[in-house]
């Protein structure tokens, strides 16, 4: 049976809450699990336990009752956090616009020893070892603990920075449960990067201990300890390395994203196009643990390995651990060899880079067949297209075609795509995505807002009629429409033709169309609403013009 010993002060808290709220919690046989008990100036106090809520008083929160508690806790930093001296529990507060607390948030700190036992090996490896995960995964826990263990066990000099007095409590001196490690507390969080570095060249660590990292400073100073030889253990706002890679602030704590130009030998060998993306330098961190409870974890035991697998088009499985309750770790998914030869795998989930590489599955494409489309399923004789949302939100999408019926799969892959539907802030600064899809020609769809509306009207306006109604083919309809319209204006003397809206793509073959039959025409009117008029007389001189956006 797996040990862990607890310890929480819990009575400390408790003597600086107000009586009246005090009293019922006595009475809760599960204090063991509670959360925090949260005050707001003219509202019933409540205690939150994992699951429930608990209302502590049928009297309202006053003026008072806040005073009460804040002359019995430490002073509130810039980060509006206070403590218990001693204790790690962490009193956070609400201000009003002139500064004055009007609610109280009394978050219970507990010590909770025996809970990296999953990841032990990997901490006395000597690596740099990076923690992420959700909110009150239990982060904070497991690093004061990695301190205690590196401290105590290992015999190593640690440092630890604490910004917000979370890791070893408020007060001068730490709390017991980082064991014999040094603590630097910080003025204020926006100086954190300033003391990562000054413990280093003041105090001769093997070993400094961040809680979340998340600037650019401190990712910028988290490498620079690293460069020097010293043991750097933190952890960092996301939930997977893949969110790292993806974060323009953090990604140089897994070795920074930069784009690359290749000749045209080495992008034919590499199967990709000429520009990709490459990893700029070393990881920061040589280990990156995502924690998904203090019994599971999955482990990237390779950074660099894995980071370039990515941007290659590579999903690289991590390393799987689970504490049974005897203590035992079990390894139940081990992650894949990358061959030398990336070409050679065919399950890919690339990010911007290359185009397909297996013909089995450009076989498929081709053929309308895809097992993670949204709200559909496709068949032979039912073709849909493949839509790559990039800047807008996918959940909204996914609600979009479900409600329209359309015949659209989102995918992961802008090489897989039909179709790139953003935004228009995204499409005027054309990140290096937007740049590919137009390199392969694929149309992107600009969109105003990020809103179901707006992605409603756009999956109707590429798959199908304004009116929503279903046609096979969206292209063949909107050009049969521009034919017709075509030999109306040449036959029956109507001057002008407009025609129902369409995305950018469509309405440049349209404009091509036209073209052909020596006729005029022009785009009219703003997205999505954005249509071809045609003309028999050019109304204001000059050609059709390429949509501008396309």
């Amino acid at each position: 049976m797996v040990e862990r010993i607890i310890t929480d002060d819990l009575e400390l808290l408790l003597a600086a809450l107000p009586p009246h709220v005090v009293e019922p919690l006595r009475e809760q046989p599960d204090n063991s699990d509670l959360l925090e008990v949260v005050m707001d100036l003219g509202r019933r106090p409540e205690a939150r336990y994992p699951g429930r809520e608990m209302v502590l008083s049928d009297r309202e929160t006053t003026a008072e009752d806040l005073d009460y508690v804040t002359t019995r806790i430490g002073d509130f930093g810039d980060d509006n956090r206070a403590g218990i001296e001693r204790t790690l529990h962490r009193i956070s507060c609400i201000r009003n616009r002139r500064g004055r607390i009007v609610g109280l948030t009394c978050r219970v700190g507990r010590a909770v020893f025996g809970t990296i036992r999953v990841i032990d090996d990997l901490v006395k490896t000597g690596k740099s070892l990076l923690m992420l995960g959700r909110p009150g995964v239990g982060k904070t826990t497991m690093l004061r603990e990695v301190a205690r263990v590196l401290a105590d066990d290992e015999n190593k000099r640690v440092v630890i920075v604490d910004t917000s007095n979370e890791i070893a409590g408020d007060g001068d001196i730490p709390h017991p449960a980082i064991g014999s490690s040094r603590r630097m507390q910080v003025r204020t969080p926006a100086l954190q990067h300033s003391v990562m570095i000054e413990a280093v060249e003041n105090h001769m660590p093997e070993v400094i201990v961040i809680d979340e990292i998340g600037t650019e400073l401190e990712a910028s100073a988290a490498r620079t300890i690293a460069e020097r030889g010293v043991q750097l253990v933190a952890t960092a706002h996301g939930n997977e390395l893949e969110n790292l890679v993806m974060n323009p602030t953090l990604a140089d704590l897994v070795g920074g994203i930069q784009s690359v130009t290749l000749g045209d030998d080495e992008a034919r060998r590499r199967g990709t196009q000429k520009s990709i993306l490459e990893r700029k330098a070393p990881p920061t961190f040589d280990i990156v643990v995502e924690i998904q409870s203090w019994d599971r974890v999955a482990v990237h035991s390779d950074v660099s390995e894995t980071v370039d697998a990515m941007l290659r088009g590579y999903k690289m499985a991590a390393e799987v651990r689970e504490l049974d309750a005897s203590g035992d770790v079990h390894v139940i998914e081990v992650p894949r060899a990358v061959p030398t030869d990336m070409r050679q795998i065919g399950e890919r989930r690339p990010y911007m880079n290359g185009r397909r590489g297996t013909p089995e599955r450009d076989q498929d494409r081709d053929r309308g067949r895809e097992s993670t489309a949204v709200g559909v399923v496709p068949t032979d004789d039912l073709p849909f297209r493949r839509v790559y949302p990039f800047g807008i939100s996918k959940k909204r999408l996914e609600q979009a075609i479900r409600e329209t019926g359309v015949r659209v799969a989102i995918s992961d892959e802008l090489r897989e795509a039909d179709t790139v539907i953003t935004l228009r802030s995204y499409f005027r600064r054309k990140p290096q995505a937007l740049r590919d899809a137009e390199g392969r020609g694929i149309p992107i769809y600009v969109l105003k807002t990020n809103t179901v509306a707006q992605m409603e009207q756009g999956l109707l306006s590429m798959q199908g009629r304004p009116d929503g109604g279903e046609v096979a083919a969206p292209v063949q309809y909107a050009m049969q429409e521009a034919e017709d319209a075509v030999t109306t204006v040449l036959n029956n003397g109507d001057p002008t033709m407009e025609l129902t809206p369409q995305n950018a793509y469509i309405r440049r073959l349209q404009h091509q169309l036209v073209q052909r039959y020596n006729l005029t025409s022009r785009s009219a009117g703003r997205e999505p609403y954005r249509r071809v008029r045609i003309y028999k007389d050019d109304p204001g001189g000059g050609d059709w013009a390429v949509d501008e956006h396309f």
